[in-house]
């Protein structure tokens, strides 16, 4: 996926905005107001929120998946996208971090966003 593909995926969900509150090439995404991806456009790398086992075994598994640059390392990944090679995967990392977010919110904005 490319930086426009990206972008458009994850704001084709539900409530979600961008905004560069950092500096001018990241683009950070928020459901609700909370972030569930940041892409840098510069280094062409996608940070995602994630399952902290499931974070380990990503990183295990795929090239392309390290610990969070400037985020919790427990809770977050980076993805070098120049090393990814599987749309779908990253569609499904996506999509992962978007519901872990969701999922932290009070009952009525979860059952607002995801029904």
């Amino acid at each position: 996926m490319d930086i426009d593909q990206i972008r458009a995926y994850c704001l084709a969900k539900k409530e979600v905005t961008e905004g560069f509150p950092f500096d001018e090439t990241t683009m950070v995404f928020k459901v609700n107001g909370k972030m569930f991806a940041l892409l840098s456009l510069d280094e062409f790398r996608l940070n995602l929120k994630c399952d902290p086992e499931k974070a380990l075994e990503l990183r295990e598994h795929y090239e392309a998946v390290f610990p969070a640059y400037h985020q919790n390392k427990t809770h977050w990944n980076s993805i070098f996208l120049e090393l990814m090679h599987k749309d779908s995967l990253l569609k499904e990392w996506i999509d992962d971090s978007y519901r872990l977010v969701v999922a932290k919110m009070p009952k009525k904005d979860r059952e607002r966003i995801l029904y």
